[in-house]
């Protein structure tokens, strides 16, 4: 049971208009974002930062930002994010079989060195205490521009903000997530825990 019961889809206007990214993102609204707007001024502001930081301006692909939020949720243990991030990968034109091989991604040709780089990058940034180090930074150097960077770190702290919101609020996980959970998971420690 969440700690703080989700609004309708259709409490505020506004927000609605603005939740429409969701839709093409996850299929869906986020109970995260309908709990959010009991607040509409932080479901908006989250909104509008979600959108920032999601969209390319580089070469981070969407599906490849959708994996590093999934590294960076499953690193902090938000099931929860985990669904949502594996979905929105999945609807970004991800692979089976690179979603469901992504945590043996240091030894796979399904993933680029790039994206090696980046994975480590998030599993590093994620942690408690913060684990970057002069190697990790060099080497996602090797292969990604500063602006790049910004993008990269951008979806590990706005899944920084996510996991915490979400593991705290027990937010309620939608069945489309769930079924994404299941399908694209089921070969990790994922389960649905606390998100009914």
């Amino acid at each position: 049971m969440p700690l703080v019961t989700p609004l309708s889809q259709n409490h505020d206007q506004e927000v609605v208009e603005l939740a429409r990214f969701f839709n093409e993102t996850l299929g869906f609204c986020p109970n995260s974002v309908l709990t959010m707007q009991r607040r509409p001024a932080i479901a908006k502001a989250f909104i509008q930062l979600n959108k920032a930081v999601m969209e390319n301006h580089g070469s981070v692909t969407s599906e490849q930002k959708r994996l590093i939020g999934y590294i960076t949720s499953a690193n902090t243990g938000c099931r929860y994010c985990e669904a949502h991030t594996i979905l929105a990968a999945h609807r970004y034109g991800g692979s089976d079989e690179r979603l469901q091989n992504i945590w043996d991604f240091r030894d796979s040709s399904l993933y680029s060195d790039a994206e090696k780089a980046a994975f480590e990058f998030a599993l590093a940034a994620s942690s408690i205490p913060n684990a970057v180090n002069e190697d990790i930074s060099a080497n996602l150097h090797e292969y990604w521009n500063d602006d790049e960077i910004v993008e990269i770190l951008g979806v590990i702290s706005l899944f920084g903000y996510l996991n915490r919101w979400n593991d705290s609020m027990g937010t309620t996980m939608e069945d489309g997530a769930v079924d994404a959970g299941k399908t694209y998971l089921g070969n990790t420690s994922w389960e649905r825990g606390k998100h009914v």
